[in-house]
Order: structure tokens, then sequence, then C-alpha cells
């Protein structure tokens, strides 16, 4: 899915942020990565086409059966679901 946006920023490993544009706790989690200087790809769901849509909700359901936003996935081998800045800090490693 070529949708993703990327945020230079500090290599922690990869983190993608599946969000929408309309969520203030997607605005929230944005905020926190960028303030804390990580390079992260984001895609807002609700702005995608449907078939790109699909595509990112299958991704999503992966590590979020409930399809909540915001859904973050660390390295492909860890998420965190909604705004918990610990929990995104120590999924960071920060």
């Amino acid at each position: 899915m070529k949708s993703f946006t990327h945020v230079d920023g500090k290599d922690c490993g990869r983190i993608t942020f599946y969000g929408l544009s309309t969520c203030v706790w997607c605005r929230k989690t944005r905020h926190l990565l960028d303030k804390l200087g990580v390079a992260y790809d984001y895609v807002y769901v609700d702005l995608l086409t449907s078939g790109e849509q699909e595509q990112a909700m299958e991704q999503v359901r992966r590590w979020n059966p409930g399809e909540s936003f915001p859904t973050l996935v660390f390295n492909d081998s860890a998420c965190v679901l909604g705004f918990d800045e610990e929990k995104i800090k120590a999924a960071i490693k920060l």
C-alpha cells in the first residue's frame, strides 16, 4: 500500500501508525511521536480510497481485532492501541 506518509526522525525501528483524520487521540499520538523525534510512517485510513482502505483495515485487524484508532505497530512485533504515552515510550524503548 503506497498511501503511507513518512516522517523523518531518529531511527527507533519501524513504527507504523494507523489513524483517522478526525480523531483527537490520533492527533495527540502523532504529536507525541513528533515530540519524541522518532521516524514513523502513518496513514489516515478514512482518507484512503475504498480499495486502499480495505488493505489498511486488514493490517489493523491483524493487531487490533476491535478496529479502533489509533493503532501503532512497532517492528511488526508489538502494538499499542489508543493514546497511551507510557506504553508508546516503552515500545519505542525511550
